[in-house]
């Protein structure tokens, strides 16, 4: 009987759930700002979401805060709602459009 290989798991910090590491996108603080770590190497803390925009939505109004511990710079959300309305492929939706206001 073959063994299984074992799956790093993460946990997605806006609904709580864990998953496989490779399903989800990783966000990383480094000393330039925060930024989507598309092949999850970059140095620097790290904090993972769904490629789903609910998560991000959650995610962008304070857990990714909290779980990077940092304060988001305005160049940071722009990044960031950026990458979440490609995931989308939508437009910038009320919340997002309120984040950015907020800086």
């Amino acid at each position: 009987m073959a063994r299984q290989k074992h799956k790093p798991q993460r946990m997605c910090v806006a609904c709580r759930q864990s998953q496989d590491k490779k399903s989800l996108v990783r966000i990383v603080r480094t000393n330039e700002g925060v930024f989507v770590d598309e092949i999850g190497k970059r140095a620097g803390r790290g904090a993972y979401l769904h490629a789903d925009p609910s998560c991000w939505e959650i995610g962008l109004k304070k857990s990714l805060e909290r779980a990077l511990k940092t304060s988001f710079t305005e160049q940071d959300l722009e990044r960031l709602l950026q990458y979440q309305n490609n995931l989308s492929g939508l437009t910038m939706t009320e919340t997002d459009q309120e984040l950015a206001s907020q800086e």
